[in-house]
């Protein structure tokens, strides 16, 4: 057993200077990350939505960039305050722009009916709204998506 930790060492200690000049040049080696399937929940983050979900979508952006698009599936769950990103991206083209580079890459938004009907909001007045992105409950949702093997993330 000492012999087989010592040769798991010695190959670690060679990996490490390779494996780090990969993460130093933005890149994680081939083979790094297993496919993923990851739901993140959005729920806003007042007085400031507007930054958190640039923040939001940007961390969305790298998880992709870092696995590939063939790699990853990810699904965002939108209730309560999450649906001010499809307010306010009606009348911000950043926002709006980063939200459909998001779904050219894959990424679905869910879209909570329970948030629409409490808050009375027509989806057909959010940014990017279809009739198939809303779901019956956002926290229902979540729980359903994690059942079926999806990562949960809340930034």
């Amino acid at each position: 057993m000492a012999i087989l930790s010592r040769l798991v060492a010695t190959v670690l200690l060679m990996l490490g200077p390779s494996l780090g000049s990969a993460f130093a040049a933005g890149e994680a080696p081939t083979g790094y990350y297993a496919p993923q399937k990851v739901v993140y929940h959005n729920d806003g983050a007042p007085p400031d939505n507007g930054a958190y979900f640039k923040r939001l979508l940007g961390n969305i952006r790298n998880h992709v960039e870092a696995l590939g698009q063939d790699k990853v599936e990810i699904r965002v769950v939108d209730h309560g305050d999450g649906l001010v990103l499809f307010q306010l991206a009606k009348d911000d083209r950043d926002l709006a722009g980063r939200i459909d580079a998001l779904k050219g890459m894959g990424i679905r938004f869910l879209i909570c009916n329970n948030t629409l009907t409490e808050r009375k909001i027509d989806w057909h007045g959010l940014y990017g709204v279809k009739e198939d992105d809303i779901v019956p409950s956002g926290v229902a949702e979540l729980a359903r998506l994690q059942g079926l093997g999806f990562a949960y993330i809340h930034p």
